[in-house]
Parts: C-alpha cells; sequence; structure tokens
C-alpha cells in the first residue's frame, strides 16, 4: 500500500515529503493473509508538522488518548484461515499484542472488543460483516462506510477473499468523562 505525505518547502509552498510504502507494515506470520497498517496518527494538542515528519515510529499505542488519531488499514482473511488446523491462536494473540498494543488488550478471544474511540471505517476491497453484541449483522462491501461510536463489536470475513478496511480512530472520552 502507498502512501503520500505532502508538507511545505522552507517557502512555505505546498510540496510531497514522502512517496512510498507504509513503513509501519506487518504482514502476520502466525494468521496469514492479516495485514496491519498505520499510515499516521496524532497525538491530543500536537500542531500538524509542516515538514510533514513520520509520527508513526514514537507510537506506544493503537488506541488514541481523547482528541487523538489514529490511522489504520486491515486486511482481514477469509474466515477460513482460523479453521486451519495450522492456525495457532496463542500466536496469534503474542503476534497481534506486539502488533497493536493498546488494542490487542481490549479483544476477546471471540474477537468481540470496545475501544473509547468514534471510528470511521470504510471497506476498501472485498465483503465484511459488522457483528454488534445483541448478535446483530451487518455485511458491508467495498465503498460502505461504518461510523462506530465506541459500542462493542467484532469484524468476520465469512468471504472467500481477504477484506480490506480503513479506519479512522478518534480517542472521546467515555460517558461521565471530560476531554
Amino acid at each position: 500500500m502507498r502512501r503520500v505525505v505532502t508538507g511545505h518547502d522552507e517557502d512555505g509552498r505546498s510540496v510531497v515529503v514522502s512517496d512510498g510504502p507504509v513503513p509501519r507494515s506487518r504482514e502476520f506470520s502466525s494468521l496469514p493473509g492479516w495485514v496491519s497498517r498505520l499510515p499516521w496518527a496524532t497525538d491530543p494538542g500536537e500542531p500538524v508538522s509542516r515538514a510533514g515528519e513520520d509520527p508513526t515510529p514514537k507510537v506506544t499505542s493503537l488506541l488514541p488518548a481523547p482528541g487523538g488519531t489514529r490511522f489504520i488499514v486491515l486486511t482481514f482473511p477469509p474466515h477460513t484461515a482460523m479453521a486451519d488446523p495450522a492456525f495457532d491462536p496463542v500466536a496469534f494473540d503474542r503476534e497481534q499484542r506486539a502488533d497493536s498494543p493498546g488494542i490487542a488488550e481490549l479483544i476477546e478471544p471471540d474477537g468481540m472488543h470496545t475501544t473509547p474511540t468514534v471510528d470511521y471505517g470504510i471497506v476498501l476491497q472485498g465483503e465484511i460483516v459488522l457483528e454488534l453484541d445483541d448478535g446483530h449483522h451487518t455485511r458491508l462491501s467495498a465503498g460502505d462506510i461504518v461510523i462506530q461510536n465506541g459500542t462493542r463489536h467484532a469484524w468476520r470475513n465469512h468471504g472467500d477473499r481477504p477484506a480490506t478496511m480503513a479506519f479512522v480512530l478518534i480517542g472521546v472520552p467515555l460517558d461521565g468523562e471530560r476531554a
């Protein structure tokens, strides 16, 4: 996946400062087809870098603080990958915790999770199912968008091809808290 980053030159003109693969990308060895990418991130109160410096190397949690953001792109392999006898859920959990600190710890064994974020999601490729904690399933296809308001949910790829989604996670205070 290609990432183009803009910034400003010494005269204040708009320029492309970076054009290449997403540097923080990981193809999981424990679950072939699972790919995690972090193209960009912002922290609360941090000014935008006019030079377009990459903030992702210093990100220690994929869960943004209130007012912060994370731009994440995930590729979900078909569900059959987890049914493969060679699939090791312990190794996958270990790899996910190393790749996705802050969020991985919130993921339940069945994939359900709740984050203190508002997530803007868009299906880039394939089909995927959004499952809510009441058992409701919503099938999504390329071009569909989801606004996920801190609800308990899981993503299920019941198809036979990978599904890729892009998410912008915006850290928000929980009910009753102030930013």
